[in-house]
């Protein structure tokens, strides 16, 4: 794990690229998410890749930055679709995996099995199963406001799509214009 400081503009970057060690997303996730609110950061903005094959087909066409958010209680938030991204339709928070994991986030709870068994898991159940589920769980459980930025990402190098979520938060942020990135992207291929 590394963390970059940007001291001008306020921002900490934490990057984990190793996967969490089975059985401890949970309590990785709590622990992220104390630190982050011991730091008295006021927003957390997780960036994640999702496997292609979990597109929606009316995404296919285009490359798209999906979100979900605290902004409200349906994942939804204003200030991404003033820029034209979508909400991550496979974010329902009645459905059983989202459920959970809101009720593994309350503090003193130590359980970090499944959900359901291997047998019992549905479509459904994927994108809750995913570790930035449990980030955006506990960050919301500690009362940080929170959003997830994704980027459908197919095998092989996926350099553009990392470019593609940089320009989303840059936006996000307000430091860029939407063309400002788009000479480093094209220069890749």
């Amino acid at each position: 794990m590394a963390v970059f400081e940007d001291l001008d503009n306020k921002l900490s970057i934490v990057q984990q690229r190793a996967p969490i060690m089975k059985g401890m997303m949970i309590k990785f996730a709590k622990n992220i998410c104390s630190w982050a609110a011991a730091m008295g950061k006021k927003e957390v903005v997780i960036l994640s890749s999702l496997d292609s094959g979990k597109m929606p087909r009316c995404d296919m066409i285009s490359q798209q930055i999906h979100y979900i958010s605290t902004g409200n209680t349906d994942g939804t938030d204003e200030r991404f679709e003033k820029l034209g991204w979508k909400k991550l339709e496979q974010y329902v928070p009645s459905q059983r995996g989202w459920q959970y994991l809101d009720s593994q986030m309350v503090d003193g709870s130590v359980q970090d099995e499944p959900f359901c068994t291997e047998d019992d898991f549905t479509d459904e159940d994927y994108f809750p199963s995913l570790p930035f589920a449990s980030l955006f769980s506990s960050c919301k459980a500690k009362g940080l406001k929170v959003t997830c930025l994704f980027c459908f990402c197919s095998e092989g190098d996926n350099m553009r799509d990392a470019l593609v979520l940089a320009e989303a938060v840059y936006k996000f942020v307000g430091k860029c214009s939407s063309t400002s990135l788009e000479a480093d992207i094209t220069d890749l291929n």
